[in-house]
């Protein structure tokens, strides 16, 4: 629910950040990443210099007990795979999520290698094959020689973001996945998610505090940028989610006995948000989402979210500033800045409370 008096510009949500501080990898140990800490909706914003910056694991201090954490435990796929167009030229096909009759919706790089009719030869006799062109770049492809599913086991990489300028290594497959992950289904990670560790997760616990797991399919358009100055225009991604039975009763349980709904990351509270009632209850089930949250909405069913920084203009950023108010959003942004935090997928993080 937004109000449309609100009048912000995606300009609003441009800000500075020094390439440098694009976190390229992770941090060396999981977990040891840099926290800071927002209040929500101080108006006016505490002064910058009042933000709290501490380590990760102080999220344990801030969680109290009969509080609920609600993770996001979709896993990635290795859905990147590198290939040769006929010319033998390279190309590189993005496998986003099944599609009817065995094929798969995809993105091609170039675009151009995944026209209608056209092969991607993978090696070993496999190919993708697009059968139909949609709308925004997206293909229906289909897979030749092998199942998607076996291709992506032979050929697959974890699909990077585009801000991290470097080849995939073994790494990212253990680190771009968050402890917790269980069923494939993203081409994303859920990032919020990729601080916490099995000793963390046992620490909240030990402290009275419970999590519980939905699944929400991270798609590409997490990195699409909003475009137009009337961001009321952008067009949202439908991603799927899933909210199982045990879920829902975990945050009508929460409410009832006056703890607070923590959403771990913005997908978190895409897919809760979307599924919730007037009077704050959440909808178990399967669904889809394309719920665009920006300053001016009422939030029913989060009332405290861990993040990463997000993208200038992007979507994820508008959430954030509708969640903790602008201003807060704005001063804290330029604190991360001014303290040397890291930024996006692999970078630090921030609690609002």
């Amino acid at each position: 629910m937004v109000d449309a008096a609100v009048g912000f510009r995606t300009s609003d949500f441009e800000y500075d950040l020094p390439p440098e501080l694009i976190a390229q990898t992770p941090t060396a140990v999981r977990g040891d990443s840099r926290l800071l800490v927002v209040r929500r909706g101080d108006l006016p914003p505490r002064p910058a210099t009042e933000f709290t910056a501490s380590h990760f694991a102080d999220l344990a201090n801030l969680v109290c007990p009969g509080d609920l954490l609600v993770l996001n435990s979709t896993k990635v796929r290795h859905a990147r795979l590198l290939g040769r167009r006929a010319s033998g030229a390279p190309a590189e096909v993005l496998l986003v999520h099944p599609a009817t009759e065995g094929t798969w919706v995809a993105m091609g790089k170039p675009g151009s290698a995944l026209r209608l009719g056209r092969r991607v030869d993978l090696g070993d006799g496999v190919a993708i094959e697009t059968v139909e062109e949609l709308a925004e770049g997206y293909r229906r492809v289909r897979l030749l020689g092998a199942t998607a599913e076996e291709a992506m086991a032979r050929f697959g990489r974890i699909p990077l973001p585009p801000y991290i300028d470097r080849e995939p290594t073994p790494e990212d497959a253990v680190r771009y996945q968050t402890v917790f992950a269980e069923r494939e289904g993203s081409v994303a990670a859920p990032t919020a998610g990729l601080h916490f560790t099995p000793e963390l997760l046992r620490l909240l616990e030990e402290r009275g505090a419970r999590t519980a797991r939905l699944e929400l399919e991270v798609g590409p358009g997490t990195f699409k940028p909003v475009d137009q100055e009337d961001y009321t225009r952008h067009s949202m991604h439908l991603e799927q989610y899933d909210i199982p039975e045990a879920v829902a009763a975990a945050v009508a349980d929460t409410r009832a006995r006056g703890g607070s709904v923590w959403a771990v990351g913005t997908t978190v509270v895409r897919a809760l948000e979307s599924a919730v009632n007037e009077d704050g209850g959440v909808r178990a089930g399967r669904g889809e989402t394309g719920l665009m949250i920006t300053p001016g909405y009422r939030f029913r069913a989060v009332d405290r979210l861990v993040t990463n920084l997000h993208l200038p203009r992007s979507t994820l950023l508008m959430l954030v500033a509708g969640f903790a108010g602008y201003e807060v959003t704005r001063a804290a942004y330029q604190t991360a800045v001014r303290e040397r935090f890291r930024f996006y997928s692999y970078g630090d993080a921030m609690a609002v409370i």
